[in-house]
C-alpha cells in the first residue's frame, strides 16, 4: 500500500508548544450498570478528548482520539462500565498510549442524568434532570480523576426574613400582644422572604482507582440549600416545600459551608489529598444580579478547619434515608477552576 504523507508530523511554522489539543463535541451512547440492578443506566454523553503537542509537530493525530473513544466504549459491552470517571480515565489512559509525542492527555464528559422524585406530601411521582460530569488525566504512571454534579434547589434569604419578622413583631404588637407573645408567634410561622434559585455543585478529584459516590454527591447538595425543588406539586405538597425553605433560610455562603460539612462527614475514606471544590450560585429574585460563592481545598484542609482529622482512612458513614434514586456511581463500584490550595492539581479545570 503506498504511503501517504504525514502532515501532523511536519515542522510547523513556529515552533511552541500546545498545552491542549484534541476534539470537543464528541456525543456518545454511554450504558452504566449497577451491580444491584439489572437495568443499565443509559447516558448521552458529551466527550472532550485532548492531548498536548510538541513545538516540533504541526499537528496531533485527532483520529485516534476518536477511535480510542469508540474502543472503549465497544468494549463497554462486554465489561461493563460502573463508574463514570473510571471511564474516563480508561479514555485517558488509552489516548496517551496512542499518541507518543505527548505527555498528557484529559477527558471530559458531561450527561444530563434523570431522577426520579416522589413530592413530599401526595407522593406524585416525577423526573427531575441533575447534570453529571467526569475528568480524567492521564500521565505516565498515575490518573487523576474528576466526579461531580451540579443540582438545582431552591434558597430563602435570611436578612429579608428577619427584617419582615421584626415587622410581623411591631404589628402585633399593636394588636395588644405582648413583645414575648409577638417574638413566639412571629417564631412559630414561617416569615416572608424572597428566594432564589439555587445551584450548587461539587466536583470531587481522586488519584487512581479510587471512586466517589455521585449519589452521595447529589445528596449533599440538595440538602444543602433551603429546600429541594420538584418538577410537579399538588397544592398540598407546595405548601410543604415553602414552609420547609422558609423554616431553613440560607445565605449562598450557608450552601458552601453545609457542602463542606457534610462532604467531610459522609466521605470519611477519602484520603487527604483528595481535591474538593464546592460551588453555588443564587439567581436572585428581586436583584439583576446573582450570587456567588465557592471553596476549593483538600479533604485534609476541610477536615482541620472543621476539627475533623481523627476521620481520615476510617469507613465512611452509612447515609441518611432519602428516595431512591438510580445514579451511574456507588461506594463500592461507583460512581469546575483551579483550586488556589498547593495541593491541588491545576490540570484538571471544573467548568
Amino acid at each position: 500500500m503506498e504511503t501517504l504523507p504525514d502532515v501532523q508530523a511536519c515542522q510547523p511554522e513556529y515552533p511552541i508548544n500546545l498545552t491542549r489539543v484534541g476534539l470537543t463535541g464528541v456525543k456518545k451512547l454511554v450504558k452504566v450498570l449497577r451491580e444491584d440492578e439489572g437495568r443499565p443506566i443509559v447516558l448521552i454523553s458529551n466527550f472532550e478528548v485532548f492531548v498536548d503537542l510538541p513545538s516540533d509537530r504541526k499537528g496531533a493525530n485527532l483520529s485516534r482520539n476518536f477511535e480510542v473513544i469508540d474502543e472503549v466504549l465497544e468494549g463497554a459491552i462486554n465489561e461493563p462500565v460502573y463508574v463514570i470517571e473510571e471511564l474516563c480515565g480508561e479514555i485517558a489512559s488509552r489516548v496517551l498510549s496512542k499518541h507518543e509525542y505527548a505527555t498528557r492527555a484529559e477527558v471530559k464528559m458531561k450527561s444530563e442524568f434523570i431522577v426520579e422524585r416522589s413530592s413530599p406530601v401526595t407522593r406524585t411521582p416525577g423526573q427531575e434532570v441533575v447534570d453529571i460530569f467526569a475528568e480524567a488525566v492521564a500521565r505516565e504512571g498515575h490518573v487523576r480523576k474528576l466526579v461531580g454534579a451540579e443540582v438545582v434547589g431552591m434558597t430563602a434569604c435570611p436578612c429579608a426574613q428577619e427584617i419582615m419578622r421584626d415587622q410581623v413583631r411591631r404589628e402585633l404588637a399593636t394588636l395588644g400582644l405582648s413583645p414575648e407573645e409577638a417574638s413566639e408567634f412571629a417564631s412559630r410561622l414561617p416569615v416572608a422572604t424572597h428566594n432564589q434559585r439555587g445551584r450548587g455543585m461539587i466536583s470531587i478529584q481522586v488519584c487512581d482507582r479510587r471512586c466517589v459516590s455521585l449519589e452521595e454527591i447529589i445528596k449533599i447538595i440538595e440538602r444543602s440549600m433551603s429546600s429541594r425543588v420538584f418538577g410537579l406539586l399538588k397544592r398540598p405538597d407546595e405548601a410543604v416545600v415553602v414552609q420547609r425553605a422558609h423554616s431553613n433560610p440560607k445565605f449562598v455562603e450557608d450552601c458552601v459551608r453545609t457542602m463542606a460539612q457534610k462532604v467531610v462527614e459522609s466521605f470519611k475514606d477519602l484520603p487527604d489529598d483528595a481535591v474538593v471544590i464546592m460551588k453555588q450560585i443564587n439567581e436572585e429574585s428581586i436583584h439583576q444580579h446573582n450570587a456567588f460563592a465557592e471553596r476549593s481545598a483538600t479533604m485534609g484542609e476541610l477536615r482541620a478547619e472543621l476539627g475533623a482529622e481523627e476521620t481520615a482512612g476510617c469507613c465512611a458513614s452509612t447515609p441518611s434515608p432519602s428516595p431512591s434514586t438510580s445514579t451511574p456511581t456507588s461506594t463500592a463500584a461507583s460512581s469546575t477552576s483551579p483550586s488556589p490550595s498547593s495541593k491541588i492539581d491545576s490540570e484538571v479545570q471544573t467548568k
